[in-house]
């Protein structure tokens, strides 16, 4: 039985990715236990090692966050801080935190911050129930915020600081957050 599979780093300017690369596959009646085996290996293989190359959460200023806690910010892909965001791509962000009150619903308002001017940024979804948040939001339980964050083509290169907010029913910030982007070609 031959049967050569090469586990591959690719590596494409800031993204990292693994591919498992099979050169040459006979299996001459090999038992089926034993590709099953094979097959289950190289996928552990490849979830351990994939671990190895995520990103670092992304470091982050709280700048207000009256009704909860951030723990965690996490924008894929971002190899590198600032996050330098391609333009026409889309990048998930994750929000975890707790929360210090009850709200039946929450809003997201996002601003991108250019020399001190704070400039409204729309995103595909504001409300934060459709985006991962079980509503109604429950006091001192986590949570986590998960969206879309779409780089428009016309977007000028530029380097930016955003500032994303998720309010509860009294327009108070669940969490409010400030994280450095850097918009690329």
């Amino acid at each position: 039985m031959i049967n050569r599979r090469y586990l591959k780093l690719v590596i494409q300017g800031n993204k990292r990715y693994w591919s498992v690369l099979v050169l040459a596959s006979k299996t001459d009646g090999a038992p089926a236990k034993k590709r099953n085996m094979d097959v289950r290996t190289c996928v552990i293989v490849l979830f351990c090692l994939m671990g190895l190359t995520c990103a670092e959460p992304v470091k982050f200023i709280d700048c207000g966050s009256f009704s909860g806690k951030v723990a965690l910010v996490d924008i894929t892909p971002c190899a590198t801080q600032p996050c330098q965001l391609h333009k026409g791509q889309s990048y998930s962000v994750n929000v975890t935190f707790n929360s210090a009150v009850e709200s039946q619903s929450s809003k997201a308002v996002v601003h991108g911050v250019i020399a001190g001017v704070s400039v409204p940024f729309p995103i595909p979804v504001e409300d934060g129930c459709k985006s991962g948040i079980q509503c109604p939001i429950q006091k001192q339980q986590k949570y986590h915020y998960v969206t879309a964050l779409p780089v428009k083509s016309e977007y000028p290169p530029i380097k930016l600081v955003v500032e994303w907010e998720l309010k509860d029913d009294d327009r108070k910030d669940l969490f409010c957050i400030r994280f450095p982007v850097q918009i690329v070609s």
